[in-house]
């Protein structure tokens, strides 16, 4: 096995990483699921039990059993749980994201699963083995700590990094029990990287560039109509052409009657038992000061637990021609999701099609 390993080594993480991510795409469906939380959770024990052997060659009596004859297969136990674990952030926080807005956030998430592939030599290096420790427990806690207390918000995002630092406080206690020397050499280095990282996550969400998970936004349009039927679907009514706009069918060119209202419609998803707020900013762009207006933050409360999102809209009369938008988001800030439009005045309603939601 270790010659097979050694002549094709090569391949083994291209190959690894690819089924590893399209694994995950396919498997892992809602942030919420006790399954899916157990694969992560897997991970992250996998990913601890590769940093304790990795460890465990400062004692003399297992660094002949251990490290002399396993000393190449050791990094890849911790690297391919790391590896499971970014790919599972990126699955779930990409489905959170607008990307103009949390692009840095998941350029760092990409960076680390791409990376994760090359760094295979850092994972015997104890101030990277917490590092990545840390990374991992805080990004998983930002969404877990959420579902289990039912509630989103600043102040539940700072429960969830001391979480993170309290877990990695332990897990590098446990590691200076099991290898001194190398943690007395390391522990200036592990608390300014720590540090660094929990500033920089602090930075990150407060700028609101962390995508607000475990929210996603599942559906939404800006339409002519929208109204709840007696079965409890909603009904719209968009143009139909040119179709392709947003996450469904309604036209990028929104024909308005004045004195008609536009509907902007949304479909959000939030784990089972999690109520919370949230709004859509309606803006539209100055042309003489070039810069986006805010004219109305329309709120509504959802309910989590559907599958396919609780459904919500919010209506505006007072519009004019030009180019608007309609920013879902949380109560803190955080984007789920935008409608780009364009309103052009017209005295006849185009041809429109009618669809349940």
């Amino acid at each position: 096995m270790k010659k097979f390993y050694e002549k094709y080594e090569k391949y083994f993480s291209p190959i690894a990483f690819l089924a590893g991510f399209t694994w995950d795409n396919l498997t892992l469906t809602r942030v919420d699921l006790w399954v899916d939380n157990l694969i992560m959770i897997g991970y992250i024990f996998i990913a601890s039990g590769g940093i304790f052997i990795a460890n465990l060659t400062e004692r003399p009596r297992y660094r002949d059993r251990i490290f002399e004859k396993y000393s190449e297969f050791i990094p890849l136990i911790s690297q391919f749980a790391f590896g499971g674990l970014f790919s599972a952030f990126f699955v779930f926080y990409s489905r959170s994201a607008d990307i103009t807005q949390s692009w840095p956030f998941l350029i760092t998430l990409t960076v680390f699963l791409i990376g994760n592939e090359f760094l295979r030599k850092h994972y015997m290096r104890l101030i990277f083995q917490i590092s990545v420790f840390f990374i991992v427990t805080f990004s998983y806690s930002i969404f877990a700590v959420p579902i289990l207390v039912k509630k989103i918000g600043p102040e539940i995002f700072i429960l969830s990094g001391i979480i993170s630092l309290f877990l990695t406080a332990i897990f590098t206690i446990a590691l200076e029990l099991l290898a001194p020397a190398r943690s007395e050499q390391s522990r200036g280095g592990v608390i300014l990287s720590i540090s660094a990282i929990y500033v920089i996550f602090n930075i990150l969400y407060f700028s609101n560039l962390i995508p607000p998970i475990p929210l996603s936004l599942k559906d939404g349009g800006i339409f002519h109509f929208v109204a709840r039927d007696p079965s409890g679907e909603y009904l719209v009514e968009y143009e139909l052409n040119p179709p392709g706009f947003f996450l469904i069918k309604p036209s990028v060119d929104f024909h308005w009657i004045p004195g008609k209202p536009v509907y902007a419609f949304s479909s959000i998803f939030a784990p089972t038992k999690l109520d919370t707020t949230i709004f859509h900013r309606w803006s539209y762009f100055d042309e003489q000061n070039k810069k986006w207006i805010t004219t109305d933050r329309l709120r509504f409360a959802i309910y989590g637990g559907r599958d396919g999102g609780y459904r919500g809209f919010t209506l505006k009369y007072a519009v004019h021609e030009g180019r608007w938008r309609v920013d879902v988001e949380t109560a803190s800030g955080q984007i789920l999701g935008r409608m780009k439009f364009t309103i052009i005045r017209s005295d006849n309603l185009p041809q429109t099609q009618n669809e349940l939601r």
